[in-house]
């Protein structure tokens, strides 16, 4: 999978984005069995930023810890079912994560900043992918294959609380 990082905000620097999200959208790759060639674009900005992007394309003028833009409609046709994946190289479409909505979130989790990034990666390429969570057949799908993409990648469930 093809990753072109946008990184807009510096605080982003000393995590490696660009190797967590080559990563994270490989497993996805490999998961799903898509096509060598398919690009992502990827930009890690501020919260000020994704509010203001949140406002424009969801009338939601708040931070938020991701964002995505597919470049096509792909959404699966019945609740719970996979959507069509692309069957050739195609430009996915785009994501955005927010710097303080995904620290304060790793940190209120406990959990180690990378492996939540790369989580939010994880889930905004499958919403490009035309995934989604808007009904519970969606969710379990959804989720169910961001534990399983993130267990190969070593990475704990973000779904289970801690104890």
């Amino acid at each position: 999978m093809i990753v072109d990082c946008l990184i807009e905000d510096d605080r982003w620097e000393p995590l490696g984005l660009d190797a967590l999200a080559k990563a994270a959208t490989r497993a996805v790759r490999a998961r799903l069995g898509l096509p060598k060639g398919c690009e992502v674009a990827l930009l890690a900005c501020s919260d000020v930023r994704i509010a203001a992007l949140n406002a424009d394309f969801r009338g939601k003028p708040r931070p938020t810890n991701v964002l995505s833009w597919p470049s096509e409609e792909r959404g699966a046709a019945a609740p719970g079912a996979m959507p069509a994946l692309p069957s050739g190289a195609s430009e996915l479409g785009d994501i955005a994560l927010a710097y303080e909505t995904c620290a304060g979130e790793a940190e209120a989790a406990g959990r180690p900043f990378a492996a939540h990034v790369s989580h939010l990666i994880v889930h905004g390429t499958l919403h490009l992918l035309g995934f989604d969570h808007e009904s519970d057949a969606d969710a379990a799908l959804m989720e169910g294959l961001e534990v399983e993409i993130l267990d190969k990648m070593g990475l704990p469930n973000p779904y289970e609380l801690e104890v």
